[in-house]
């Protein structure tokens, strides 16, 4: 552990002692939100980022000591451990190295190599492969029998076996290595007779670039063809000639005979052996690669649509619009509950307009409604019109609301559960009001991937995906606060130190005993042991509380920290939280304890003054410019969008024409852009200049520059 705590710090730029003590937190099950939120003396104040990058690397060298230890014992058993190798084996500090070390002891299938060893070929080709016999066919002629019928047929031989061991050469495969991390390209074709096919995918039809400069994005779209059997993929050197060369300087020594056989071998084992295995590894490496890059992408998307500004405690009215089945309405309490629900068919081919107003206007009335939510799917932009046209007698806010993943949760288990007796479009209906009221609360109902902010999510490796979007949704979960005493037990699943089974048990206690009072009261909660109300607690908030730290985000375990300050100020503790100048005169050094540092004080005390603050920004409202149609467009035009999905190529922005418009990275700004997201975040709402329109391909580009 010591060894792989070092190379942790070291690559991380950090000291060993926050390594140490971060592996020992995560080892001792402490979740990456609880960590960075309440053990910061133990961390030096890491944030989740970089203790997430802790625990990714610590596992990778679990893997790679789990490895190291299974070829060790096979090489015992082998018999052929020697204390040189043993080193060897112990210092390689990738799996690339550890393999190429192992390749020789690696258990093998019969090769052409392994017959000619069969057929007593071994010492002839190491007589040649030493170069010193200008002969060797006069050699051979002692090495024929049975198997071995002929000069030709020994040194063919012989040449497969030096052949393996140019391929079983570590020296040889990190050259290589080095090399085609260079210089390796990437080449794309198309497979005869995909043409229609793979339509798709003509820019790749005949397609090359290096590797290490082809991004993320194109790498996967080639991949995704040759899957589909459209796309053939190759990656190799540059040059084969530069590989040849490479490989000759180590094992072609003179200008004999045998050395000529030694460079026909190397060749050979070249362009059977070698290459072959290099482009599976660098293959499989660029897909991980590029595999991070576009989790890393979806995972930002989706921390940003989950921390999208929410409307906040309010009744709403929500329609999921459409035209022959007409419009789907719901209204829906401060708490998501269902009130009431209809159906309305304002547009073609009803054109029932005035007898809806009536009804949308009732409704308003008769719940209170504070806010209307409209899906921005078919039908949306005519709908949303339609509603701001309409006078009404209180103040009403009018939003349209991103409806990606709606259907999905509306026919999902989780919604039957909620609403065993409504079909689907009440079910979607509900969704997109509740997602106004609260982005995050309902969002984590649904599987990420159906959201649609990702990029090639269904091309990357499925479980790295998952474990990066858990990671996230618990992220943002934490990071707002969760209200026991309203939270579904879907949001309470992703609380720091929950899970399914405790979530379930908490809205059950609900059920039984009523609301919680009190934190503390959270212990009664069956299976709610020590250590998952430490990692919970603090995480969870409970309305008018009798304590009113309980409102907070100040961990139980440091209210007596809490009640100290307040009782030295001869003031209770909500009257502390009341009083600015109070806490303003609190010196925080004068309460360190062993257990608890600065930051934790200082944590406290920006707690104290906005107990159980929102961290996401007050929501604003938004309207698209009278364009309905790629037709209403005119190039040159500037108008308002909203932005819907960040890619590393470019960002889509929704300008109100049920087709979004591409700002490529090279427009998003006058200065240069390496990264989309530094620009513009998700849902930001944006000026764009419309470039250009393909009608025929459904394209739209646009520009931020000069706006």
């Amino acid at each position: 552990m010591e060894k792989n705590i070092t190379i942790i710090a070291r690559k991380l730029g950090l000291q060993e002692w926050q390594v140490e003590n971060t592996v020992r937190l995560l080892d001792d099950g402490s979740t990456v939100p609880f960590i960075s939120r309440y053990r910061k003396e133990m961390t030096g104040s890491l944030d989740e980022v970089i203790i997430l990058n802790i625990k990714d690397q610590y596992e990778k060298l679990r893997e790679l000591d789990k490895r190291r230890d299974a070829i060790i014992k096979s090489v015992e058993e082998q018999e052929k451990m020697t204390p040189g190798l043993l080193q060897r084996i112990n210092e390689a500090a990738t799996m690339a190295e550890l393999e190429d070390i192992y390749l020789p002891y690696r258990p093998k299938r019969r090769t052409r190599a392994t017959i000619a060893r069969e057929n007593g070929l071994e010492p002839l080709a190491m007589l040649i492969l030493g170069q010193s016999e200008r002969d060797p066919a006069s050699k051979a002629e002692a090495y024929l029998n049975d198997k071995v019928t002929d000069i030709e047929a020994a040194i063919a031989g012989a040449c497969d076996i030096i052949a393996e061991i140019v391929n079983e050469s570590d020296k040889a495969r990190n050259a290589l290595r080095r090399l085609m991390e260079r210089e390796a390209v990437v080449f794309s074709k198309l497979v005869k007779g995909k043409e229609e096919e793979g339509i798709k995918y003509r820019d790749y039809f005949e397609w090359s670039e290096p590797l290490k400069r082809c991004p993320s994005h194109r790498l996967l779209a080639m991949r995704r063809g040759e899957d589909e059997g459209c796309l053939k993929i190759q990656i190799e050197p540059r040059r084969e000639s530069d590989a040849l060369e490479m490989l000759e300087k180590i094992f072609v020594k003179g200008g004999n005979r045998s050395s000529e056989l030694v460079r026909r071998s190397v060749a050979d084992s070249y362009s059977r052996l070698l290459l072959p295995s290099l482009e599976t590894e660098f293959r499989n490496s660029s897909k991980e690669a590029a595999d991070a890059e576009a989790i890393s992408v979806f995972a930002m998307n989706l921390r940003q649509l989950l921390l999208a500004s929410p409307l906040g405690r309010s009744r709403v009215l929500a329609i999921d619009p459409g035209y022959r089945t007409g419009c789907k309405v719901v209204c829906i309490d401060e708490q998501g509950n269902l009130l009431h629900n209809e159906t309305i068919f304002p547009h073609p081919p009803q054109n029932q307009t005035a007898l809806s107003v009536k009804k949308i206007v009732n409704l308003v009335e008769s719940y209170k409604i504070d806010a209307i939510a409209v899906g921005n799917g078919t039908a949306g932009r005519e709908t949303e019109e339609l509603v701001r046209w309409i006078k009404f007698g209180r103040e009403v806010r009018v939003f349209l609301v991103d409806e990606s993943g709606a259907s999905v949760y509306s026919a999902s288990e989780v919604a039957r559960e909620e609403f065993p007796d409504y079909d689907v479009t009440v079910r979607g209906s509900v969704s997109i009001g509740r997602r106004l009221i609260d982005p995050l609360a309902e969002l984590v109902k649904i599987d990420p991937k159906s959201i649609g902010v990702g990029q090639y999510q269904h091309d990357v490796n499925q479980s790295k995906l998952q474990q990066s979007l858990d990671d996230v949704v618990m992220s943002c979960v934490n990071a707002v606060g969760v209200e026991v005493n309203t939270a579904s037990k879907h949001l309470l699943t992703y609380v720091s130190g929950l899970g399914p089974q405790l979530a379930a048990n908490i809205v059950e206690y609900r059920k039984e005993n009523g609301p919680f009072r009190n934190r503390m009261e959270l212990r009664k909660v069956k299976r709610m042991g020590e250590k998952a109300f430490e990692q919970s607690a603090g995480f969870l908030r409970i309305r008018d509380a009798e304590n009113p730290l309980d409102t907070s985000a100040v961990h139980p375990e440091s209210y007596v920290v809490v009640e100290k300050m307040a009782s030295d100020l001869n003031c209770s503790v909500d009257g502390l939280m009341k009083d600015e100048n109070a806490r303003k005169s609190i010196r925080p050094e004068r309460y360190v304890t062993d257990t608890i540092g600065l930051p934790t004080l200082r944590d406290i005390l920006a707690e104290l003054a906005k107990p159980g603050l929102d961290p996401r920004k007050a929501i604003e409202e938004f309207r698209f410019a009278d364009i309905h149609s790629v037709d209403d467009l005119k190039e040159g035009e500037v108008v308002p969008g909203i932005v819907t999905n960040i890619t590393k190529f470019g960002v889509f922005v929704d300008i109100g024409v049920k087709q979004d418009g591409l700002v490529h990275i090279s427009n998003l700004s006058n200065r240069y852009v390496s990264d989309p997201s530094a620009v513009v975040k998700l849902r930001q709402h944006v000026k764009v200049k419309i470039l250009a329109v393909d009608r025929e391909r459904k394209r739209i580009q646009l520009s931020m520059k000069n706006i």
